[in-house]
């Protein structure tokens, strides 16, 4: 399928922000960049929830442990997206190539959600804000650049996606057994504490 390479690009995309893969997609195909995107992506009621949608996932995306319950509440909707793009783009059928095309954008949508999600929530254990502030724009920015590259080179799109994919999920793996080992370093030290201060108050010295 000729289409692919764009399929998987923007699932990877809709699973750190479905709403800019709709609005990107409906953009192109309505001003005429592209005759990829089916018109029902780019109908003007679509692209203003998506713009709406957008905009409010931009602002929820900045502000600390806000960002993960909103990940959380799109555990399903990126996914589905996802799939429902890449159905969507493969055509409209109901053929076996097109379920196959939104399996791999649902499948490669939820890939690139719990990359996304799983890094967030090691960096709300920092207690600045500027962080999340700071990968928040570079992923809005990261999707359109990538998106807006696909319509032009849509094979070499899919390879930096399927790259970044593979980074994000072997610094997702980094990134928590890091924090694992620092819980358990602090546990271990708040324990040995508390064992010290019973000791203390054990022999009868006087309270601090």
């Amino acid at each position: 399928m000729s289409v692919l390479p764009l399929v998987f690009t923007s699932g990877w995309a809709s699973g750190i922000n479905a709403y800019a893969v709709v609005l990107l997609l409906g953009i192109f195909g309505a001003t005429g960049l592209t005759d990829e995107v089916p018109a029902s992506l780019q109908r003007p009621d679509v692209l203003i929830v998506a713009g709406v949608l957008f905009l409010c996932e931009a602002g929820a995306d900045k502000i600390p442990y806000v960002d993960s319950l909103w990940d959380s509440v799109h555990t399903v909707i990126r996914p589905v997206a996802g799939g429902v793009v890449g159905a969507l783009l493969a055509g409209q059928s109901g053929s076996l190539s097109d379920l196959a095309a939104g399996a791999i954008g649902g499948s490669t949508a939820l890939a690139s959600h719990f990359v996304k999600a799983g890094t967030r929530m090691a960096i709300n254990t920092s207690p600045e804000p500027f962080s999340n502030i700071a990968v928040s724009t570079a992923e809005d920015l990261g999707v359109a650049g990538i998106i807006t590259f696909a319509m032009f080179n849509p094979q070499a799109a899919a390879i930096i996606a399927a790259v970044l994919l593979a980074i994000g999920l072997a610094m997702v793996v980094y990134l928590w057994s890091r924090i694992r080992r620092f819980r358990r370093r602090r546990a271990q030290r708040r324990e040995e504490k508390r064992l010290a201060g019973d000791a203390r108050t054990g022999t009868g010295a006087p309270p601090g």
